[in-house]
């Protein structure tokens, strides 16, 4: 099968121009077979009829029936791969193939799922990146946008929902009215007997579509889902002065999807863990109202406007990421939806662009579309969304939405690049910004902004300058708009009491200033405080340090600091200099200690909570460093839990930390909130936290196959599924270990979810031991699996199975000596180089730790090299 490279389809793109496809799909044996028939009739020109050489339209079928062009049949060598080869072209065309197609079970495609609940069949197509060829016959690039029109065929008790809206026109006849130009990886159909909700506003269809066996849970939720629906689409036509351009707007909760969610025009796809069936707390809920303003940010950006190839990525993820986090923020209940985004969300692309992986938001070098499916990281959304908050900083709120609007009226149902929005924006602010794109878009990596005080007799400030630097490997220093803020003791004075803002200033940090360094006049004369904190805000893009003064007080200060972005800012810099070796894993787990119970903002509770449970003490601790830090973090989340409100989301993610944090001498205790005994007041032990404690006590040693089979009795869904694979995997016994090994390195039967969830569930922290043997064996058989997979299954599966907490430099160099082969593939050496870098990271703080543990036997310093590896503090 060959890979769609720039070239071609900059050469594709100048021979012809689509003028529509008509699809029909045969659907009605899915409930028995593994394969669908499908028949396309693709309707193109050539721009210039005097040059009709080349060209090709791509096809991935089980068996070719009939192809057609132009009326004439085209024999079996016209098919090379997934290529059919096209010659004798006239101004117009017309290729009719008629083909047999195979489901998936990988989220690629057409997926086709077995529901274990009600035994019925659901489908839903995937086409994104370039697996439309896996359902019809297409040009498969973004900028060959055309009309469509589909017709299918089911069973006719089905719902089939597509991009057009859709009637039934005979008993399981459906037939779809034409779409407006759409890019092929946006073609979609939802199939299966799916509950359907519908509802309307200002004029838009609206649905809801999930599988019968989520019925009452998205009864439940249908309400939240409708309102921030509702006022995302009414922010939306505020902000851009443009109306929803496709129609009604369906949102399908489809099974076993491997995004979060797809953008398709009329016909969104989001996973169905979004429909919830157990409890789950407010942060949880606001990460879906975020991911359906994403969805809907790319109503306009990607899809009304659509880039013309994969290197301008940004102009759909970095867009639809700002503005999810924005609209969540200004039009629904979730107002602190940018404090999330500042813990969480951001510390994903700050990972992302300091790794050896790295590339530029807006890169030039994009060659095909397998490179392609590699951006779609931390840098294209989290790093990208941060960029353009700091661009509306710069240019101002006004400037950049008539620069936006323009842009949607100039290529509305076309395609657009970077140069095109970059004309719009400078238009609208008058300010040119091919120097800031420049800085900010086509250079990778990112900058430490470090303060520098001196404080006068008086205790105030003397002098206060900011130094940017930046690694030696990526020397760009960038222009920022930050804000610095100085914080101290209130004015009752009272130790132990809120610290107050004493002053804040809003300072243009310049790109070439000497060595760096840019003075803060504005702050001399202010009282020196507790902290000084640049990025007060969060209004830039750049790793924050502190002086060393107050990163030693951070865990009397963090406590006591009322704002929660504030806080969201200061954990997030703490994490990151922990991640960079410049601070030891125990003192940030002595900050979690001292700060994580007064913390309020839920969300950040939770990010906090996961860094130092999964990063900082399982792995960036040695096992035996381990005991007092996690009892203490044990601690700290059974104090969370006993004062937390009865049946709040904080008492739900105390609870969670309390079960992951548990040690063996706990699981008497997690045993009896399994049976219904002791549980705390207002704490509900439901489908999802009753996995969470097995899946605990089978790591532990404690249960095993018998109980993960009654408690799979008790739960038939397909979310029990994958919690049984994944506590299977984690079964504490040699034999359980190899029978999951080999379902993960060996299989090809098994949904690429189930897979996953049983790599997740193999390597765990306390099973360094029985694990052991198995460290070499991933880096000797994940080339192989990777063979058996599709790029998009082998990138979740070979992650997943990573062996990231067999910490040490003999697993660095096993790792190293795999990315030496030839052969791995460009998805397999990107998910090695990554994961492998985090490792890195590991040693190196397990490093730090050991040294300072011999300082303090030998009385030295233990002093080490600031940043770290990566770091470039």
């Amino acid at each position: 099968m060959y890979t769609l490279t720039r070239d071609e389809a900059i050469a594709r793109a100048r021979l012809l121009r689509v003028d529509g496809y008509d699809i029909e799909l045969d659907l009605t044996a899915a409930r028995t077979s593994t394969e669908f028939g499908s028949t396309t009739r693709v309707r193109f020109s050539l721009r210039d009829p005097q040059h009709p050489t080349g060209g090709f339209a791509e096809l991935k079928a089980v068996e070719v029936h009939e192809l057609r062009l132009n009326g004439r049949v085209l024999g079996a060598a016209a098919l090379d791969g997934n290529r059919i080869m096209l010659d004798e072209l006239g101004a117009s065309n017309e290729l009719v193939t008629t083909t047999t197609m195979r489901y998936s079970n990988t989220g690629e495609g057409l997926h086709r799922f077995n529901d274990p609940e009600d035994g019925e069949v659901y489908l839903y197509a995937q086409t994104f990146l370039d697996d439309a060829q896996r359902i019809f016959t297409c040009f498969d690039q973004p900028d060959l946008k055309a009309p469509v029109r589909l017709v299918v065929l089911a069973p006719p008790d089905w719902v089939v929902r597509a991009n057009g809206a859709g009637r039934q026109t005979a008993p399981g006849r459906w037939e779809f009215t034409e779409t407006p130009p759409l890019a092929t990886y946006f073609v979609t159909v939802v199939a299966g007997p799916y509950h359907v909700i519908e509802d309307t506003h200002d004029g838009i269809a609206l649905g809801l579509l999930c599988r019968r066996a989520l019925a009452p849970h998205l009864r439940a939720d249908a309400a939240e889902i409708l309102e921030v629906t509702r006022a995302c689409l009414d922010r939306y036509h505020e902000l851009f002065a443009d109306r929803y351009p496709f129609g009604k707007y369906d949102q399908a909760f489809v099974p076993e999807f491997n995004a979060g969610a797809m953008e398709n025009p009329g016909c969104v796809t989001f996973r169905d863990e979004f429909v919830y069936r157990s409890a789950v707390t407010d942060a949880e809920r606001q990460l879906r109202a975020v991911v359906i303003a994403h969805e809907m940010a790319h109503m306009w950006f990607g899809d009304l406007v659509t880039m013309r190839w994969w290197d301008d990525l940004w102009l759909n993820e970095s867009f639809a990421e700002y503005m999810g986090y924005r609209v969540t923020a200004e039009a629904t209940r979730f107002t602190d939806a940018w404090t999330s985004f500042a813990v969480g969300r951001k510390a994903w692309g700050y990972a992302a662009d300091q790794r050896p992986s790295t590339h530029p938001v807006a890169p030039v070098d994009v060659a095909d579309t397998a490179l392609a499916l590699l951006n779609f990281d931390g840098i294209s959304y989290a790093k990208g969304a941060s960029v353009l908050r700091q661009l509306v900083a710069w240019v101002g709120e006004d400037a950049f939405r008539t620069g936006l609007r323009a842009y949607f009226t100039r290529h509305a149902f076309a395609n657009a690049s970077l140069d095109d929005l970059l004309s719009a924006l400078s238009t609208a602010s008058g300010r040119d910004l091919t120097g800031w794109a420049q800085v900010w878009l086509r250079r990778e990596q990112v900058t430490t902004l470090t303060p520098r005080i001196a404080v006068d007799d008086a205790g105030r400030l003397s002098a206060v300058t900011v130094r940017q630097s930046a690694p030696a490997r990526y020397p760009t220093l960038r222009p920022h708009r930050v804000a610095i803020a100085v914080y101290g003791e209130g004015a009752d004075g009272v130790a132990g009491s809120p610290l107050g803002l004493l002053r804040r200033v809003e300072v243009d940090l310049a790109a070439d200033a000497p060595d760096g360094d840019t003075a803060v006049p504005e702050l001399v004369g202010t009282p020196a405080g507790r902290l000084l904190l640049v990025n007060d805000g969060d209004l830039t893009y750049a790793k924050t340090r502190f002086t060393a003064e107050h990163l030693e007080a951070l865990p009397d200060v963090l406590p006591r600091l009322t704002d929660p972005l504030t806080r969201a800012v200061i954990w997030a810099a703490a994490a990151d200099a922990t991640r960079d070796a410049a601070w030891p894993a125990e003192r940030h787990l002595d900050l979690t200690e001292a700060a994580l119970p007064s913390e309020s903002q839920l969300a950040v509770f939770e990010d906090v909570l996961r860094f130092a449970r999964t990063i900082a003490l399982n792995r960036y601790l040695a096992p035996t460093d381990r005991g007092d830090p996690a009892a203490r973090l044990h601690a700290v989340c059974r104090q969370v839990l006993a004062e937390a409100p009865a049946g709040s989301g904080r008492q739900l993610s105390a609870a969670r930390g309390t079960i992951g944090l548990a040690g063996t001498a706990d699981t008497a205790e997690l045993a009896a909130w399994l049976s219904g005994r002791d549980v705390p007041p207002g704490l509900v032990v439901d489908p999802e936290l009753r996995w969470t404690v097995l899946h605990r006590l089978v790591t532990l040693g404690q249960a095993g196959e018998r109980e993960i089979t009654a408690e799979a009795d008790r739960d038939r869904s397909a979310r029990a599924a994958e919690n049984a694979a994944r506590a299977r995997a984690a079964i504490a016994h040699p034999t359980a270990k190899a029978r999951a090994w080999d379902l993960i390195m060996l299989s090809e039967q098994p949904s690429a979810r189930l897979v996953t969830a049983s790599a997740d569930g193999f390597w765990q922290p306390e099973q360094e031991q029985l694990t052991a043997s198995y460290v070499e064996r991933y880096f000797e058989q994940v080339p192989t699996m990777a063979t058996r997979r599709t790029p998009h299954a082998a990138r979740q599966i070979a992650f997943a199975a990573y062996p990231h907490f067999a910490v040490s430099p003999r697993t660095v160099r096993a790792a190293d000596a795999l990315l030496t082969r030839h052969d791995l593939g460009r998805v397999l050496h990107r998910v090695v180089v990554d994961a492998t870098d985090d490792l890195r990271r590991a040693v190196h703080a397990r490093a730090l730790t050991a040294r300072l543990a011999m300082a303090r036997l030998t009385g030295s310093t233990g002093l080490t090299r600031p940043g770290g590896p990566g770091g470039s503090s």
